[in-house]
């Protein structure tokens, strides 16, 4: 076929003009309406039109002939010439020298158009060339250049010059990518494919290391590769794309690392929030025990952990919306230790010292690991520019609140952050006022003394009080904790009418509302109300979240006196705790593990114990004791259980025997430092004080617990009449405390 010759242009050193009368600097070559090109484009044009040798196809004679070679000519003069030559006349072989055929000046041209943005104009260039019928000679090409064996075999097909076939392939990228600027997306995505399916089609086995940097087919192939998802995404194909990211990661095309990269994070981007669940990959290469991700989520992380793992290596430059990308993945599959591994992983410097101590303290807090949480937390508030951060005063204050233990430190941070708010917002404020009366409250607990007690009792519902006004009553929490606190100093009016409030403000959509008006109502004695809340909200309840519903109902129907329905509810909360297990044991539980169900069910079992010890049913309190051995045999309930039943048939010494295993396992268990002490008075065998230390130990983690409260003033009114008065002070105690006591303790 013979190759046309393109017409060099002449360039000057000096400033011209052109026929527009626009200068132009020397190495400028001026196309359509006198814009100016680079010239480097200029040098490139001439250095590859130029054609040694003295013959001159028709092409060349026609160029000579008219005014292309002039610096007046302009784009559509170019265009014109091209499109008026008979590429069929002058398709033939040029002798050496690598002139351009027609095909290729075209290329080229179509190429200039589309990099400078012309899109239309580059298609009208590019469909004078008709690649599909020669795409099996592009084929030809590659097969020719890897295994002259092979091409041997099809000796007799067709095949163009090995840079003339790779000049193809480019040109069918620029076309898809002209297309896709149109807003031609399936074409384009056609164009694309072509590609990949040339390439492989011609190279089964992958791409050879021939294929160096000086040739452009490696080149071409990795922005092809990365465009056919993309077009696909464009079109709203995304189980196509994910497809295509696949054959991208899994075909051996020797891709540079840097592009590997790239599509594995606009992979795991599309995974992630596509919205669309597709089939898990069928990888039958994989060997035995490897790891294949089963969903959407689980082949996102492993992509974006073989990206961090990359980082670390060094073999690609750091992104830091990987990490962005991963954590977010992590937190939805509610894997956070795992999270937090990679954030140690990361090398010193990624990540300033209070960003990683900060997120990997998330981590471990939502994994319920508050030590680890607080000792990373309390690394940054030790000193230093760090140390009055607000958000790590206030969520150190927060791991504090939960933990009732730790009210003193709790309101040391939320006054440290009330401290460095400088005229924040006033949400921001609200929360630090909330944490502070809630650490407040907590921390008049453990008071030493009464005086002490009674003043961050009152300064914690001022503090509560202050917040509301603030949020005009309508922030949920303030008003959660407002009722909570009123409900715990047996303020029960207050309390029920923030309860009420803060029902209509959620419309009934928050359960531990609902319990806590419960409870409210049972320390008022309106066991009927409450009875009827509880069953109003057992109506708006799905049955997997009515575990602690069923159990308050149970407890208020005993505490009436009606045993046999508090068995009743009792036998059913325990088959919806059954059910819930066998699901999660499935996998296909909507609640995170398995812990609340486990201690929901020892704590039903013990509450079925006592209601049978009640009704001296012993073969069933037994039976009930078995179970919840069976779940924890080292469970402090069990033995307290066990010593209720000896103390209920008069085996005080066995029973005061289970009491003490119950307290080496738990020290701090309530119910067993009263029950020890009970069975001591009435065995004698201890002095009055070393049974007295028992209750005041029970009191300092309960304050009010009447029963404790009872006992204590009957040991003082063994003492005789010299401790009648404090005697006295703990029966009007224990006698208030009962009377407005809840069938389950505020929390």
């Amino acid at each position: 076929m013979a190759l046309p010759v393109w017409p060099q242009p002449r360039w000057h050193p000096a400033q011209q003009r052109s026929q527009s009368g626009k200068k132009v600097n020397a190495g400028h070559v001026v196309l359509g309406g006198g814009s100016e090109k680079p010239d480097r484009w200029a040098r490139c044009w001439a250095n590859n039109c130029f054609c040694p040798g003295a013959k001159m196809n028709r092409i060349e004679k026609a160029a000579r002939s008219s005014e292309i070679s002039k610096h007046s000519s302009t784009n559509g003069e170019i265009k014109q010439h091209i499109n008026n030559i008979d590429t069929e006349e002058a398709d033939f072989p040029l002798q050496e020298g690598g002139s351009l055929n027609s095909k290729e000046a075209r290329a080229l041209l179509g190429k200039v158009e589309n990099q400078y943005g012309h899109a239309e104009e580059a298609l009208r260039v590019f469909s004078g060339i008709n690649m599909p019928a020669l795409i099996p000679k592009v084929k030809m090409s590659i097969i020719r250049k890897v295994d002259l064996q092979k091409a041997q075999l099809h000796s007799s097909s067709p095949s163009l010059p090995f840079h003339a076939a790779i000049l193809l392939l480019e040109i069918i990228y620029f076309k898809a990518t002209a297309l896709r600027n149109l807003g031609k997306i399936e074409e384009a995505t056609k164009e694309c494919s072509s590609i990949l399916d040339v390439v492989e089609s011609a190279l089964p086995e992958g791409l050879p290391d021939i294929f160096g940097d000086d040739c452009n087919l490696k080149p071409t192939l990795c922005r092809a590769v990365e465009l056919l998802p993309e077009l696909y995404k464009l079109g709203g194909f995304h189980f196509e794309a994910i497809s295509s990211y696949r054959r991208a990661l899994w075909s051996n095309w020797n891709l540079d690392e840097k592009t590997i990269g790239r599509i594995q994070k606009e992979f795991a981007v599309l995974l992630l929030y596509s919205g669309c669940e597709t089939c898990s990959p069928n990888l039958l290469s994989q060997l035995d025990g490897s790891f294949v991700p089963r969903n959407n989520l689980e082949e996102a992380i492993l992509l974006l952990m073989l990206l961090l793992r990359k980082f670390n290596l060094k073999r690609l430059e750091r992104d830091p919306t990987v990490m962005h990308h991963l954590t977010f993945a992590l937190s939805m599959s509610g894997q956070l230790k795992p999270l937090a591994i990679q954030f140690e992983e990361l090398l010193p410097g990624v990540l300033h010292n209070r960003e990683w101590s900060y997120n990997v303290a998330l981590c471990y807090l939502a994994e319920e690991d508050d030590l680890i949480a607080l000792n990373l937390l309390k690394r940054i508030l030790v000193s230093g520019e760090d140390s009055n951060n607000l958000k790590e005063l206030l969520l150190v204050s927060k791991i504090c609140c939960e933990n009732s233990v730790q009210g003193e430190e709790g309101t040391l941070y939320a006054r440290r952050a009330l401290t460095n708010l400088h005229g924040g917002c006033d949400q921001i404020e609200v929360t630090a006022d909330l944490l502070l009366g809630i650490s407040l409250s907590n921390q008049a607990r453990f008071a030493t003394t009464n005086t002490k007690r009674a003043s961050q009792q009152r300064e914690a519902l001022e503090v509560l009080g202050i917040s509301e006004k603030k949020m005009h009553g309508i922030d949920f929490r303030v008003l959660y904790n407002l009722s909570l606190e009123n409900a715990k100093q047996r303020k029960l009016d207050t309390a029920a009418r923030y309860a009420k409030k803060l029902l209509k403000l959620e419309a009934g959509s928050e359960l531990k509302t609902w319990l806590l008006m419960a409870r409210i109502m049972s320390a008022q004695r309106r066991f009927e109300d409450a009875e009827s809340i509880v069953n109003a909200a057992l109506d708006q309840t799905g049955k997997w979240f009515q575990g602690d519903l069923l159990q308050i109902k149970a407890k208020m129907q005993a505490a009436q006196g009606k045993f046999k329905k508090a068995v009743e509810t009792y036998t059913q909360l325990l088959a919806v705790i059954q059910l819930r297990t066998k699901s999660f044991n499935a996998g296909i539980s909507v609640l995170k593990g398995s812990k609340d169900d486990r201690s929901l069910e020892i704590e039903t079992w013990y509450d079925l114990v006592l209601l049978y010890i009640r009704m001296s049913q012993w073969r069933d309190a037994e039976l009930s004791i078995s179970k919840i051995k069976a779940i924890s045999p080292y469970s402090a309930l069990a033995f307290h259980a066990t010593g209720k039943l000896h103390e209920a048939k008069g085996f005080l010494k066995e029973a005061l025997r289970e009491y003490s295993t119950a307290l080496d396992l738990e020290p701090r268990h309530v119910p067993s430092l009263i029950s020890t002490a009970i069975v001591l008075r009435r065995l004698g065998e201890r002095p009055l004080p070393a049974v007295r230390c028992f209750l005041t130990d029970a009191l300092q983690l309960d304050r009010t617990n009447h029963i404790a409260w009872l006992n204590l003033g009957l040991l003082y009114e063994d003492e005789g009449s010299s401790s009648a008065l404090e005697a006295a002070e703990c029966f009007q105690t224990a006698a208030l405390l009962e009377e407005t006591n809840p069938v389950e303790p505020f929390r």
